[in-house]
This record gives structure tokens, sequence and C-alpha cells, in this order.
């Protein structure tokens, strides 16, 4: 089929309502998050059953049509990112929960299904969903599937992997395949370990079932105060180095508090060069015991500490953090979000040097993450519109990235590498590493049709027994245009 009218007349008979094909319409769906590169799909389907999406697979595959899917759009590494040749399949209509079950402990959802909707459907009963990205309210459990997601408290329970129990996939060709379960058995290759984090390439999620935890009986909420950077990254040192691992323990520099408090005043101190917000819970006992624990390790590294004294203040102090993205549009008009995971240990020495950097650079930037697990989340301000500054701050991200693989970190730790960290993959990977890799994709996808373009920094094609041909030209996307 070589006439985009064609397909998108073909795509209708398989999905009669749920055909985007006109340019005005197409708009809306030409970027996720990473918001400096735009680029409309040829279509977009949204399909509201399995069995539609197996079709439009079968469809693509039958027609060597590219497919790149879509949930909410709050990707920030460019997973979600359309190509002109290509399908874009947006999942969003698939937002039914369809089973709680209590008993088992577990839900049972269609991938559209937002996160927080999850913990929405049980919290009545006591129980809720642990992992809790900050844009919880609008992604999307399959997007967090595809980009193993994280959050505020995955610390002590875990990204979206350790909450994952059983997942329904779409292969390319339109065949599903259900992997684990209520009771997964403990044979066998770890297939929904591959599957979180897969960002698209690998399948499409259109069920998932998802552990759900009772609510704890006790929380308590320290924020401790610094005269200097380093030093709270120190006390997060201390504090797991001393055994303790909180429910959540996040840090934000003193650009990002005035931001935010200027936003939605929380109530954090403004002469503070950082701050750590720090949850724990459990049983009473356990909890009186890690907060005072935490809060000496705290004022040994020179913080001031106060303890939340009620459940408004407590919502206060973490609705600020979950503020804080947004709170960048008063210090700039564009932000880059960049996510690298470092050793707990090296935190000083990765923040001092970021603070280098942003000389270096001449941009502004702001220290914002998940202190706990070493996943930092430095955003870079910037205006598009002046000189040379969108290219300064991709350099800025990427040195950032180089850093945290330096220290003996990784390159992502929840956003995924899409097409933002593409061409880095090299500086963590070998060439070998990365061959092994695409032979898994080989596996699951081999004509190369689901979201082709993302991860990898070098087109590979398939051929019989898994076997790759190496390097054979750059990856679309190269010359995308930019905002």
């Amino acid at each position: 089929m070589a006439r985009s009218a064609d397909i998108i007349a073909a795509l209708r008979t398989l999905v009669p309502d749920g055909v985007v094909g006109e340019q005005a319409g197409l708009a809306a769906f030409d970027g996720d998050a990473l918001t400096a590169y735009r680029q409309k799909p040829l279509a977009c389907v949204l399909p509201r059953s399995k069995d539609e999406v197996s079709a439009v697979l079968a469809f693509a595959a039958a027609h060597n049509i590219p497919i790149v899917p879509r949930g909410a759009g709050t990707s920030l590494s460019g997973g979600a990112l359309p190509r002109a040749d290509g399908i874009l399949l947006s999942l969003t209509r698939m937002n039914r929960i369809l089973e709680v079950d209590l008993e088992n402990r577990c839900v049972v959802a269609e991938p559209g299904v937002t996160n927080l909707a999850i913990t929405r459907a049980v919290e009545a009963h006591g129980f809720y969903y642990a992992p809790d990205p900050s844009s919880q309210i609008a992604c999307t459990i399959g997007g967090n599937i595809a980009e193993n997601s994280g959050g505020l408290h995955c610390l002590k329970y875990g990204l979206t992997t350790n909450n994952l129990l059983g997942v329904e996939i779409a292969l390319a060709g339109g065949e599903r395949l259900v992997v684990g379960g209520k009771a997964p058995g403990a044979d066998g290759l770890d297939i929904l370990g591959v599957v979180a984090g897969s960002e698209g390439l690998l399948g499409i999620v259109v069920e998932a079932t998802v552990r759900i935890l009772p609510k704890p009986p006790a929380t308590r909420t320290l924020l401790a105060a610094f005269r200097q950077v380093p030093e709270a990254g120190q006390c997060v040192a201390d504090i797991i180095a001393a055994g303790i691992v909180p429910a959540a323990m996040e840090f934000m520099d003193k650009r990002c508090i005035a931001a935010v408090e200027a936003h939605c005043a929380p109530g954090y101190p403004l002469d503070a060069e950082g701050v750590l917000i720090i949850d724990a819970d459990g049983i009473p006992a356990e909890v009186d015991d890690q907060i005072g624990r935490i809060g000496e390790i705290a004022r040994q590294n020179g913080a001031s500490v106060r303890e939340a004294t009620s459940e408004a203040e407590r919502a206060r102090l973490w609705a600020g953090r979950k503020a804080a993205f947004p709170a960048m549009g008063r210090l700039a008009p564009d932000m880059l979000c960049m996510d690298g995971t470092i050793p707990r240990g090296a935190l000083p020495q990765v923040l001092t040097r970021m603070s280098q950097m942003a000389e270096e650079y001449r941009l502004g930037f702001c220290n914002v993450f998940h202190a706990g697990d070493g996943n930092l989340h430095p955003l870079i301000i910037f205006d598009v519109m002046k000189d040379d500054e969108l290219a300064r701050a991709e350099a800025f991200g990427a040195a950032i990235l180089r850093l945290c693989v330096e220290v003996g970190g990784v390159l992502t730790g929840e956003h995924g590498v899409g097409l933002e960290k593409r061409e880095l993959m090299p500086t963590m990977f070998t060439e070998a590493d990365l061959a092994q890799q695409q032979r898994l994709k080989c596996a699951f996808d081999a004509n190369g049709l689901l979201n082709p373009g993302k991860v990898f920094p070098t087109l590979s094609a398939c051929v019989e027994q898994g076997h790759m041909h190496v390097k054979e030209g750059r990856l679309p996307f190269a010359n995308l245009p930019r905002f």
C-alpha cells in the first residue's frame, strides 16, 4: 500500500471509530514529553479492545508498516515519538479496570488505565499501588511497564517490574502471548522481566496484572534542610549505609525549592541550599525507630530537621515535590529532564561536578531526584528561541549521563532510552552487548516493525537464526524538526 489514503481507509475498516488521519488531528499526537522533537505519524489508531490491537498489528505486518505504541504521551525520552511512515497506536481508550482481587492482592487492568486510578480503585479497602511517578495522575500502566517506571516510593517498594505479576502482550504479527499472572510459575525464562522496560520494541501490552499492597499502619515524614548540597548527598549515603531503607527519600536544591514555593507554597525553607523529604512507614515501633535514627544522621550532616505534624502537612510536602517539573516554567520556557542513576556513595562528587558543568555550558539547572536509589533527574532550563541554547542543553544533558556511567552508574533509571539516550548507548555497552540485545528484539519482532529507531544507536536487521547485519547506517529521526 503506497498511498497514505489507502492505509488510512484500510485501518478504518479495522477500527471504524478510532482512526485519526487528518493533519490537524495528527498534530495532537506529534510527540511526547521530550518536547524538542516533533513529527506527525502517518495515522493514529485508538483501539478499544485486544482484538482491534491484534488486527492493526497483523495489517501492519502484512504491509511492512512500522508501529509506534503510545500511552498518555508523558515519556521524557522520546519513546512515543511517531514515525512519518508509521502507525501510532494509542492505547488510551483501553482504560478499564477488569478485576480487583483483594484476596490475591492484585488488580487486572487494560493498558490505558492511569497509574493513580489503580490506587483509587482499591484505597477504600485499605490497599494501594506502590509505584508512583510524578505524572501518575496522567501516565498509564501500559507506558509504566514499557519504561519500567519508578516514582517517589520506589526505594522501598521497587519499580514497576517489582510490582508486575503478569501481562498479555500483542506481538508484531498480531498474535497474543500471556506471561505470568496471579500465580506465575518459577520455571523457565523470565519473559516478564524482559517485557518490563522493553520500550515497545518487543510487543504491546494489552492487559496487565499488578500487585497491590496494604496501606502501612504508620507513616511519618521528615524535612531535612542543608547548608550545602554535598552534605545532603552524604546524608543519603550515610542513611543507607546504616541499614535504613526509608519508604522515600527525595532531594531538591535551592533553585528548585524557590520555584516550587512560588508555584504551590508547600512550606519549604527558602534559605536552604537543599532539602531531603524522607518517608518512613511500617508498624509504629519500626517507624519511630527509623525516624529517630534518620533525624540524627541528618543533623550529623549539618541539617536542620522538622517533622510533618499532620496528614495535611505531609500531603503539602509531597505535593510540592510532585510539582517540581511544572514549577520550572517559572524559571524558563523550556526544560530537559535528564535521567541517570549512580551509586549512592558518588552523590556528593556528582552533585559538585554537575554544578561546575552548568557554568561550563552557561545554562541554569535544578536538581530534583530520587536520592535514596541514586536516580538523578537534573532539570536543565533554557529558551529554545535563544541562540544555541537547545544544542547546549542537549550537550549538557549528555555530559551528565556520561558522568553517571563514569562513576559506575547507568544511563537511565526509569525514563528509558528512547530517542534521547540512543546515541549514548555505546558509552555503557560494548558492540557485543548491543548485538545480543538486538538478537532478543529479533526473537520477538523479526521484521523490526515495533518502535523502530529507538534505543539502538545503529541500524541492524534480523536474518536467519537471529544473526545480525552490522552497522548499515544511521537510524531515522536524525533530521527531525526541533522546536
